[in-house]
């Protein structure tokens, strides 16, 4: 039987080196000036969570990989125009993902097309291996593409971006208590719905 820990099992967690307000209000003033080095650790600090928030969103690594650029771009854009983000930058950077996941869906329901995986087989993995991983993967973007759109945003900032839930009810605007049982009603969607796949 698949469990609620089973399926946490399958969600990457990010880490945390995101920088204190007070950090990440300096780094802001300084990349606002265009300073190389501020740009480079803004994109070394929020790449990675990023990243994994798009790739809860989106099923194709590759995909996920060029949204993620996308955000960064459009900061650096925002930069140049002097529309950057005025207080919280991790809170822009995340709206704009947010954006830019619904732009890319929105360009994909009206032309639809096939998906193929084109990643080659890790050294380390057999054919059986290969498939299977490929199988788990399959069945955990099928399941989160049944969630709702809050609960698939909780589980792409918790799990994706190992935010905490103060962070992810600030952003989505919404109470703690709130995201909590948003994010308790996925998880046990999510291991329903593996479970049934794996049995």
């Amino acid at each position: 039987m698949w469990s609620a820990h089973d399926t946490l099992s399958l969600l990457p967690t990010g880490t945390r080196g995101i920088p204190a307000v007070q950090d990440e209000l300096a780094l802001l003033a300084r990349a606002r000036s265009l300073d190389p080095e501020a740009l480079a650790q803004i994109h070394d600090l929020h790449y990675t969570p990023i990243f994994r928030y798009i790739a809860y969103r989106v099923s194709d690594p590759d995909v996920a990989e060029d949204l993620t650029s996308e955000v960064f771009v459009r900061l650096l854009s925002a930069l140049r125009d002097r529309h950057a983000p005025p207080h919280t930058l991790q809170g822009w950077l995340y709206g704009v993902a947010a954006r830019v996941v619904s732009d890319y869906h929105r360009q994909r329901y009206r032309a639809p097309t096939a998906e193929l995986d084109n990643h080659l087989a890790s050294n380390e993995m057999g054919p059986h291996e290969t498939v299977e991983a490929s199988l788990t993967r399959e069945a955990l973007m099928a399941a989160l593409d049944e969630l709702t759109d809050d609960q698939r945003t909780v589980i792409a900032l918790r799990y994706g971006s190992d935010l905490p839930i103060r962070d992810v009810a600030e952003m989505m605007g919404k109470t703690e208590g709130a995201v909590k049982q948003l994010q308790a009603r996925a998880v046990a969607a999510l291991a329903r719905r593996l479970s049934v796949e794996s049995g």
